[in-house]
């Protein structure tokens, strides 16, 4: 599972070929002992959960680099090398 980006000790990933359980554009984000799953299109949590602090960081970065994310999201689900991302600043 490819790191796309970290800031703030928040670890975002994008799994390959991984559309066949939540059927959605999504990243996975890590931060400390907490995970969710995070929609890209809407920024909503489709799993897990996060501080709410960093849940807005990430939806913010999500908002900021969509267009990177669906990009990256088509390479990972056709089984390609995907690309970072610029991490929030």
């Amino acid at each position: 599972m490819p790191v796309i980006s970290m800031f703030y000790g928040i670890i975002v990933l994008m799994y390959f070929a991984d559309n066949k359980r939540h059927h959605a554009a999504h990243i996975h984000v890590r931060y400390q002992d907490q995970e969710a799953v995070i929609s890209i299109p809407d920024g909503q949590v489709l799993e897990g959960k996060l501080k709410p602090n960093k849940l807005k960081l990430v939806q913010a970065w999500v908002e900021i680099h969509k267009e990177d994310l669906l990009a990256d999201w088509q390479l990972a689900v056709n089984g390609q090398q995907i690309f970072p991302i610029e991490p929030l600043r």
